[in-house]
């Protein structure tokens, strides 16, 4: 229900209607849509005001929606109701609520938000509906050749790897209409499976989670009698169906069940829809005429057939055994391709390889695709992993991830051709992977940056953040600033329920939290971690009536049982008052040894005292995730203590 702001009412009657297009992410043909907007200003007070938004689907049908639009006058969005919200500095992006994601041809939805305005309120210039800006009539479903596709001016003929520099490993790749996803593990973060979007393939943006709650079956993944640490989501698989307009992510935990996960649009709905006592181990997806195939596998590669409803088991059978000439084949993906059946399976963690047959059942004929080929990131790995995805042009290309600890695993994109025989030929510069190659023939559409900040202005967290395990939610709270109120009683950061990560935005950036420490209570650790295996932060350390602010090092786990084996030393502190500090890391995750994270505080938001030494980063394999930047509160006395994060930014020099 609408919230109205009370009382102070000044005359504000401001409608404004505007024309916006946007594409359809629910069908696997061309699809265009349009609409209307009525931005309506329905009220005002001294520093504030309220709003509401009505969208007139003019198009062809949509299942899910985002609406975008920029202030002008620094105006933040504080709450809002029938969807959720993230705001990056100026740039609103609204998402539907699992309850409206649908909209019909000639639908509408409507949602309503109050703001903050300190320096005039002029309404948004213009919108853009799923990314793609007014065109204000509704156009037909496939439009003229004529009709140019949107383009950036500014954007260069070329693209370099990696196309994203964050943690996103494991990746499955798909194309709904002119829109691709990419989908990735996570492992023991929650929300889990992060779904990113994109146009052309080289610009990205956060669009959800297939996995709402890490829902496997154990406490564990709730920090509760037990750890879920390098377990929960590992390589799994992501498509979509064209015959129910239905998206699917499905993975096997812990070796021994597979979980199905489905929903109508990717930025929210998701919800479990079976659990098979199979392990399809490292799997993928294929709708073949709307028959579910699922391959999987280490060194014996298997193919299942799913029920109709991808509930069930109807068959399972070997398909390949990798020769020990090749050693371990895994990370499969499963295509057709004209009347080839064809799975992608890696050689971890420095080949490619192809099977193919003209049934799903095999017999599979096998070729490398890649060996030991240098990558495009200095110091890096050899690209592997990953998936194909045709665009609408019919061009091929293999978005792969290249090692590159200790930032963790990078997306890397490349062309694929394909042979007379029907095999498919990675494109090289120069006997490697190309650090930048042609961009591909697409259209571009402005996209919400995988950086900057976000004043938490809305009552819901951007899909850009994942918790360190499941959250406790009643201690979590989102309503103008993030607020943390102490959930665990523990001195081991490890042990710590509620601390939230963000990626690390490489080659290097800089974090930094504006935090109020003043609700803290005796015994409490709040601050900004580099989070991994070996972890370091910067911090407000209350006890009895001094508060210090902290830089701590020496938080350590083992690769035995990821059992926590150092909790932590103190390296140098100053002590502070006053309730407000600003925390910050700067964090070089180039790969190699001897990276480091520099800690530093303010007191004003202006002028930064660097504190402790430098931490050297630990750039091991086997944690697999790479660092993250991590805001945590807990307590070592007593639960009752919160603070509140009024702002987090991460920014590249």
């Amino acid at each position: 229900m609408p919230r109205a702001h009370p009382r102070l009412w000044i005359a504000a009657s401001l409608a404004l209607a505007l024309s916006v297009a946007g594409i359809s992410v629910g069908s696997s043909a061309r699809a265009a849509a349009a609409c209307r907007v009525t931005y309506t200003v329905t009220n005002q007070w001294q520093g504030g005001f309220g709003a509401s938004v009505t969208i007139d689907n003019l198009g062809d049908p949509l299942t899910g929606w985002r609406l975008g639009w920029a202030f002008t006058a620094g105006q933040t969005v504080t709450q809002l109701w029938n969807g959720s919200v993230t705001q990056s500095g100026s740039q609103v992006t609204v998402t539907n609520a699992e309850y409206n994601a649908n909209l019909p041809t000639g639908g509408s939805a409507s949602f309503g938000f109050n703001g903050a305005a300190t320096s005039g309120n002029p309404a948004p210039a213009g919108f853009t509906l799923n990314g793609v800006p007014c065109t204000g009539e509704p156009v037909p479903s496939t439009p003229p050749p004529t009709t140019p596709p949107p383009t950036n001016p500014s954007a260069p003929s070329t693209f370099t790897n990696p196309v994203v520099w964050q943690d996103f490993a494991d990746g499955d790749i798909i194309r709904v209409g002119d829109v691709y996803y990419y989908s990735a593990s996570t492992m023991h973060y929650s929300p889990g499976a992060p779904i990113l979007r994109s146009y052309d393939l080289v610009n990205w943006e956060y669009a959800g989670h297939s996995v709402p709650r890490l829902d496997f079956d154990s406490s564990a993944y709730d920090l509760s009698g037990g750890r879920a640490y390098v377990k929960g989501i590992w390589a799994s698989a992501f498509n979509y169906r064209p015959s129910n307009s239905t998206y699917y992510w499905l993975g096997c935990t812990e070796f021994n069940r597979t979980y199905v996960y489905s929903s109508s649009s990717v930025s929210g709905g998701w919800t479990k829809k079976a659990r098979i006592n199979n392990c399809y181990y490292d799997a993928g997806l294929l709708f073949d005429n709307d028959t579910p195939y699922v391959a999987y596998g280490n060194t014996t590669i298997s193919v299942a057939q799913l029920s109709s409803d991808l509930t069930s088991q109807v068959r399972a059978q070997t398909v390949y055994q990798t020769p020990s000439s090749i050693g371990t084949l895994e990370g499969s993906r499963m295509y057709k391709r004209g009347n080839y059946y064809y799975i992608w399976v890696t050689r971890p963690a420095n080949g490619q390889y192809v099977l193919r047959s003209t049934s799903p059942w095999g017999p599979y004929e096998q070729r490398q695709v890649l060996l030991n080929l240098p990558g495009p990131i200095s110091g890096g790995g050899v690209p592997h992993q990953g998936g194909l995805v045709q665009t609408q042009n019919g061009d091929w290309w293999y978005m792969a991830f290249t090692d590159a600890y200790p930032g963790g695993r990078m997306p890397t994109l490349a062309p694929i051709t394909w042979s007379g025989d029907g095999w498919p030929v990675l494109q090289t510069v120069d006997g490697r992977w190309g650090a930048s190659y042609p961009r591909p023939n697409l259209p571009w559409h402005p996209l919400t940056p995988m950086t900057g900040s976000d004043s938490f202005a809305g009552t819901t967290l951007g899909p850009q953040y994942e918790w360190n395990h499941n959250p406790d939610t009643t201690k979590v709270t989102v309503n103008n600033g993030l607020r943390l109120s102490t959930a665990t009683v523990t001195n081991d950061l490890y042990n710590a329920r509620n601390t939230l990560t963000r990626r690390i935005q490489g080659p290097s950036s800089t974090a930094t939290v504006q935090l109020d420490y003043s609700a803290m209570a005796d015994g409490d650790r709040t601050g900004l971690a580099m989070l991994r295996d070996s972890s370091a932060w910067i911090g407000i350390r209350k006890d009895g009536s001094t508060t210090r602010v902290s830089m701590t090092n020496g938080l350590t786990m083992s690769t035995s049982g990821w059992t926590t084996t150092g909790t932590g030393t103190e390296q140098a502190g100053a002590t502070v008052s006053g309730g407000r500090i600003w925390l910050r890391i700067n964090a070089d995750i180039r790969p190699g040894s001897g990276r480091t994270a520099r800690f530093s505080y303010s007191t004003d938001g202006t002028t930064f005292t660097t504190l402790g030494p430098a931490f050297t980063l630990n750039n091991d394999w086997q944690f697999f995730m790479g660092y993250r930047f991590g805001i945590f509160n807990y307590a070592t006395r007593s639960l009752g203590g919160a603070v509140t994060v009024n702002q987090f930014s991460v920014v590249t020099p």
